[in-house]
């Protein structure tokens, strides 16, 4: 075997070794692991689907996927505003209750490389990219049903089970966009036909450091979410929205999790539209305000949480300018150029 054929065989079995760990990668100690999550400290969560279009939070019935007809997607500046706002990682919605997949899935046709609008583009792989390039990590949010694995099913608040479906989406999601810091899991519809305890194991078989979270149901995975939640220890129940999302076991968590719409605050009784998503052109001059989403930015440090603010691109797929404004003021106060107006003793740094 001559010096040529030697040197080829190393390089295929180094690239092969640095591939299996790319792609299952050892397991770090779980206090090592949840440092790193919590080292992130908040980033961006964009909800972006056919709900966008709708004007609706939940948007059932659809069939034609050219309903989602975004005209400028644009991942890129999505990314740009997160690291001017300081964030640490995009949160990034990746199927909703309807079932339309945000990613080049080879599950169903119901994706976004399919639509007219974006025919060929994956913008899951767009978002890894641009995520790269700004220094932020990428965390996935999940649906874990959906309504279109039957679309003669009527109960919008339940849907058929699935569980190959949904192992094969998640696998799809585990082994081709690169790591993924943690699953926010959707239970709105219910837990597919695989329990959260089967959820975490899947994950783990592709990337153990992977951490999981549950909005509802079972008590699972080491991420405590917190969805219209607030700043505080894990266990505090006081930092949760409703006892919905209350869990019946706090032992397990590493790391607590909250999330709101920069819409939050908007009298929802008179303020028609989505907050999550997309609301309505009518609201494009409404949202909290900076010195609100500093403080919490502040109490999320403070417990070691990670705060997740959402924003919904607009209908173009791009985010509204005061979203943009926003977040560059936000950026300036953690940076120590700008003095916010306000802040409550209890958080200062």
């Amino acid at each position: 075997m001559n010096k040529v054929t030697i040197t080829c065989l190393l390089s295929a079995l180094l690239f092969c070794s640095a591939s299996a760990s790319e792609t299952n990668p050892s397991k770090l100690d779980d206090s090592v692991r949840a440092q790193q999550i919590k080292d992130m400290k908040w980033g961006m969560f964009v909800c972006w689907s056919f709900s966008t279009f709708s004007g609706y939070e939940w948007t059932p019935g659809v069939e034609d996927i050219s309903f989602f007809n975004p005209t400028g997607a644009d991942p890129e500046q999505w990314c740009k505003a997160a690291k001017d706002a300081n964030m640490g990682y995009i949160l990034f919605l990746t199927k909703h209750h309807d079932g339309f997949c945000l990613w080049d899935t080879q599950t169903t046709d119901r994706k976004v490389s399919n639509t007219p609008a974006l025919k060929g583009r994956d913008i899951l792989a767009e978002l890894r990219k641009a995520c790269d390039k700004h220094g932020l990590k990428l965390a996935l949010y999940y649906s874990e049903g959906d309504w279109s694995w039957n679309p003669k099913h009527k109960g919008i608040h339940k849907s058929v089970p699935n569980p190959e479906a949904k192992k094969a989406q998640l696998k799809e999601l585990l082994t081709n966009y690169g790591p993924i810091e943690f699953f926010w899991f959707d239970h709105a519809v219910n837990d597919g036909g695989l329990s959260h305890q089967d959820t975490v194991k899947w994950v783990h078989q592709f990337q153990p450091n992977t951490f999981c979270g549950f909005n509802t149901g079972q008590t699972a995975g080491r991420l405590n979410l917190r969805e219209r939640g607030r700043p505080g220890a894990i266990g505090d129940k006081t930092a949760a929205h409703g006892k919905n999302h209350h869990k019946t076991s706090y032992s397990a968590f590493k790391v607590a999790e909250f999330t709101y719409p920069i819409l939050e605050g908007q009298n929802r009784k008179k303020m028609r539209g989505a907050q999550w998503f997309y609301s309505l052109p009518e609201n494009d001059h409404k949202a909290a305000s900076p010195d609100k989403i500093y403080q919490d930015y502040l109490g999320a440090v403070k417990y070691g949480n990670i705060f997740s603010l959402n924003i919904g691109p607009d209908r173009s797929g791009k985010l509204r300018e005061i979203d943009i404004k926003t977040l560059k003021t936000v950026g300036q106060y953690i940076r120590k150029e700008k003095t916010p107006s306000a802040i409550p003793p209890s958080t200062k740094p």
